[in-house]
């Protein structure tokens, strides 16, 4: 049989030369994103829905195969290697399995995936529903209708045909060549295969003893060195890179890519380096904690830039949402809104989607003939008696000692309801056994048993196993009260069942509001399973509620699971996904500086203007102002520059004179303007010029008032005193309050002073400032422009908002390029008059021609036709450099918008002409990512970057 490439087309990504790797301590760049008109869906989950058994066809069992090797069936006999809580019974042959009662329906057994697959014997393997997760698989399987789907995930623990796990080692090609084969031919189906050793450390160690406590709020109390922990980090990156590059090996231009739950949280952002430009959603099944918890993962700050590489992030409710948004602000220091969170330049979107289950499923299933028959004989059982059911998993947070706490407490308080009502109350084993928990349980039943109980009657009956789907559904359907009081859950079906079950009983649903569907659940009697008491009282309210009550709570609940099933949570991930990614609030990227065409222009002209801001721009951002002394090769490059006669250097700043004195004032010829355009001090005098004496300050003491209010509210922050400006900064203040308290402060500012005054409020970096209208860096670049119109040579470096000003006024205050780039705030929208139409032209060719080159290069490209053609882009010009904007550039704009969410057209810009005939390069920098908002025409990544371009351009440095 063919190979899987010949069912689907291979990528051509394989060719690409990637930039360098981003590490997980920092965001990957985003591209412009690719969608096409009808997407392809790339589900990818941590298993694939399928369980695979491999039949042995010779009907040999020996130890080992031909040349001696392992045969399949290495290891049978050993029970230990039995790991049938993965899947159902595989084969027919197989030994009775202790998770299943009634072997009549091998798919029959609660939890499985609702594929609706038997088995399916086919070749040498069979493929069977993998069991759990069903209504994420149902939710993606019915996507199958409105898109062409491909699914990812690792093929899972592979048994032999008697029912013993299979080692990885021992899976021959031809083996994983036919798993590929059946798989891709069912489902379209792409297994991943992982080596046993890391596939355990992912799993079993990095997921369920770091990830799976953090986010249910289990912290962990063994001290260890670290060293076990350390592997299996490394094995949870291993193995999300191995998912990463199976994505990227079937990925084709505009696909969308869906990712699934936590075992997967790093795949984003390594997908991200290698496909800036593809739709990528992800959705977090469990719960995810907050920021005071996730703090105390050692790895918090490389998961969450793990999960920001997405477009759109889902979680199961608004409180999980806002937990992730808060750990974003609080442990990473992005930006954020009750939207999303600012990342590299665009917003990853985040939201709240409600999984429910696939209600018609369950509805043909409770109805089959095998489940009346246990109703009656459950009924029969407990006759007279009224009963209330559990079903959960034997873990910690599934709350089942505290509902058996809380039933004791109810016997305890209601002793006229001894005797008529019993708890039957079942656990499945979990992954990793708590002999702890368990004997807790048996003991606990046991006390109540014995303290409430007689020998004609038994309060608590516990069943510690697996039970068939008939027997669930049967005792959902009999039940008088579905309890459910886990102390923090994600995803709890079992609530969403119950409900289905009950439409003829109406029995009602206590639910506790810790777990994920709570929220969705109005029409449940909500408790808090640590009040032992409160649930007591809530029992005993839900056992003498009226038919009425019983009715109206179950129809509105039964409303709900029927709308809001688990195809709806699928169709509405993907919808607003798309909905997303087409109008996505992501900035034009800024085309990162080309070094060689800036050190040519420089060299080739005799006058040079050269403008920098200083913090953030000359030196890194610090967190208190008098940190952020100047650095020795800094000033080294600074003085080069000033001391060239060609040259003319600028320090534009907020500082005041003081400290610009203090750190630049030995730099001679070195001109000066400080508190944003306040003062100025001419190159080689020592005279400061106020800009400002004739302005009315007396606006001062108005908003000292002010600040100081705000001050005294808002722990870590301060006022900082200029003589023409004040600045409240709150960057040492918590992240959320002090941006909370930035707004009010503005607000309040707005309202008691711009109303009345001549002053305006500048949004810095973590800072609020007000000044004079007139006041800014933009007009002190006017005034250098116009005293040295001979420049040939014009450079203006800066990294925040303020700095905006200087590069609105270097390209004109408008143009094309301004127009593209600035961010419209209201009213404040300004519309001026172009510096030169020839200036502003060309500058918005370049920023479309090097934007159409990023997608380009950082995208896949189209499969080539036979005659190694594109078969539906060109790639005239092309090249794997890092956004650089490629020379010489023409002045014509492109054919068609390079808008978000659209095709991209290569061959839409063209490259001939060239620029020689302008008089004047303006090269304005902003420091930052390529996807900042700016009205700059490049980028640098860092302070750093731009003082080494500094050194070359000075010669004090190598190029």
């Amino acid at each position: 049989m063919s190979s899987i490439a010949t069912f689907h087309s291979t990528s051509s990504t394989s060719s690409l030369s990637f930039p360098k790797v981003v590490p997980l301590t920092e965001l990957p760049e985003t591209a412009q994103i690719i969608l096409s008109e009808r997407p392809r869906l790339i589900n990818v989950t941590h298993q694939i829905p399928f369980a695979c058994t491999l039949i042995d066809r010779t009907g040999q069992a020996s130890s080992t195969g031909p040349n001696g090797t392992p045969s399949l069936s290495n290891g049978a006999g050993s029970p230990t290697n039995r790991r049938s809580s993965f899947a159902v019974p595989r084969h027919p042959a197989a030994s009775s399995s202790p998770l299943a009662t009634d072997h009549s329906t091998a798919n029959g057994v609660n939890g499985t995936n609702g594929l609706g697959v038997t088995g399916d014997i086919d070749g040498d393997c069979i493929l069977e529903a993998r069991r759990g997760h069903s209504a994420m698989y149902s939710g993606i399987l019915s996507l199958n209708k409105d898109y062409e789907t491909v699914q990812i995930g690792w093929v899972g623990e592979i048994a032999d045909q008697d029912g013993y796990i299979v080692p990885c080692k021992n899976l021959t090609e031809k083996h994983k060549h036919n798993l590929k084969d059946k798989l891709w031919e069912k489902e379209k189906v792409v297994p991943i295969f992982l080596e046993d050793g890391r596939a355990a450390g992912h799993y079993e160690g990095y997921c369920k003893t770091v990830l799976w406590p953090l986010f249910h709020y289990l912290l962990w109390d063994e001290a260890t060195d670290g060293r076990q922990e350390k592997k299996n980090w490394d094995d949870y990156v291993f193995v999300n890179q191995q998912f990463a590059d199976a994505i990227v090996e079937q990925y084709q231009p505009g696909d969308v890519v869906w990712i699934h739950d936590y075992h997967l949280l790093l795949v984003p952002h390594m997908l991200r380096q290698k496909l800036p430009g593809a739709a990528i959603g992800v959705f977090i099944h469990a719960p995810f904690p907050s920021s005071e918890i996730f703090r105390c993962l050692p790895k918090r700050v490389e998961v969450l830039n793990g999960l920001l590489g997405a477009n759109q992030i889902g979680f199961q409710t608004y409180s999980y949402a806002r937990h992730f948004i808060s750990c974003c602000t609080r442990v990473n220091g992005y930006e954020s809104t009750p939207r999303g969170v600012d990342a590299m330049g665009s917003t990853v979107w985040v939201g709240t989607f409600p999984i429910g289950i696939d209600a018609e499923r369950v509805e043909r299933q409770r109805k089959t003939p095998g489940v009346l028959p246990k109703m009656e004989a459950i009924r029969k059982t407990y006759k007279g008696k009224r009963i209330i059911v559990g079903r959960d998993k034997l873990d910690l947070v599934k709350g089942v000692q505290q509902k058996l706490q809380a039933f004791e407490k109810f016997l305890n308080d209601y002793p006229e309801m001894q005797g008529q009502v019993v708890m039957i109350q079942v656990t499945s084993p979990p992954l990793v056994e708590n002999p702890k928990l368990e004997a807790k349980i048996a003991e606990l039943v046991a006390h109540i048993n014995g303290t409430y109980g007689s020998l004609n009657f038994t309060p608590v009956h516990h069943y510690h196993h697996h039970i068939d789907r008939d027997e669930y559904y049967a005792l959902l359907s009999v039940a008088d009260i579905g309890l459910i009081t886990s102390v923090r859950d994600g995803m709890n079906t079992t609530s969403l069942e119950y409900i289905m079950c009950q439409n003829e009983n109406h029995g009602p649903l206590i639910l506790s509001e810790f777990t994920g569907t709570a929220g969705s659940l109005g029409g449940a009697m909500m408790v808090n399973p640590w009040d032992y008491q409160g649930v007591a009282r809530v029992i005993y309210d839900a056992l003498n509620l009226t038919q009425e009550d019983k009715f109206a709570r179950h129809n509105q609940l039964h409303k709900h699971v029927l709308a809001h099933t688990a195809q709806f949570w699928a169709k509405n991930f993907i919808s607003e996904l798309i909905l997303n990614v087409g109008t996505w609030d992501q900035s034009t990227p800024t085309p990162h500086l080309d070094q060689g065409l800036i050190v040519e222009k420089f060299n080739s002209a005799t006058k040079r203007l050269l403008m920098f801001d200083y913090d953030g721009t000359l030196t890194p951002i610090r967190k208190t102002p008098g940190a952020a002394v100047p650095q020795e090769h800094m000033l080294k490059a600074l003085t080069a520059l000033a001391n060239d006669p060609n040259n003319v250097v600028w320090v534009i700043s907020g500082r005041d004179q003081k400290v610009l004195e203090e750190w630049l004032g030995e730099v001679e010829n070195l001109g000066f303007s400080a508190e944003h355009g306040s003062f100025m001090r001419q190159p080689g005098s020592k005279k400061w010029v106020n800009l400002t004496e004739s302005l009315d300050m007396s606006w001062k003491s108005d908003v000292i008032e002010i600040f100081t209010y705000y001050t005294e509210r808002t722990q870590g922050s301060f006022i900082e005193h200029k003589r023409s400006s004040l600045t409240w900064h709150f960057r040492m203040a918590d992240p959320e309050f002090g941006a909370f308290q930035a707004k009010e402060c503005q607000n309040h500012l707005e309202n008691a002073v711009l109303s009345k005054l001549p002053v305006e409020i500048l949004v810095g970096k973590k800072n609020l400032e007000v000044r004079p209208t007139i006041v800014n860096k933009g007009e002190i670049v006017k005034r250098l422009m116009s005293q040295h119109p001979d420049a040939e040579f014009v450079l203006c470096a800066g990294d925040d908002k303020t700095d905006e000003d200087m590069f609105r006024a270097l390209a004109g205050n408008g143009g094309a390029a301004a127009q593209r780039r600035e961010s419209i705030n209201g009213n404040n929208r300004a519309i001026l008059e172009p510096y030169t139409d020839e200036l502003v032209a060309a500058t918005a060719a370049k920023i479309a021609q090097a934007t159409f080159h990023h997608s380009l290069e950082r995208a896949p490209l189209a499969p080539l036709s036979s005659k190694g053609h594109l078969t539906s882009q060109s790639n005239e010009g092309g090249s794997n450099s890092h956004l650089k904007a490629p020379a010489p550039y023409s002045v014509a704009t492109p054919q068609q918008p390079l808008t978000p969410g659209s095709v991209v057209s290569v061959g839409s810009v063209g490259s001939e002409g060239s620029l020689a005939h302008l008089a004047n390069e303006h090269f304005s920098i902003t420091i930052g990512h390529a996807l900042k908002k700016t009205l700059a025409n490049w980028h640098v990544t860092s302070p750093e970057e731009l003082i080494r371009i500094l050194g070359i351009l000075s010669g004090v440095a190598e190029p």
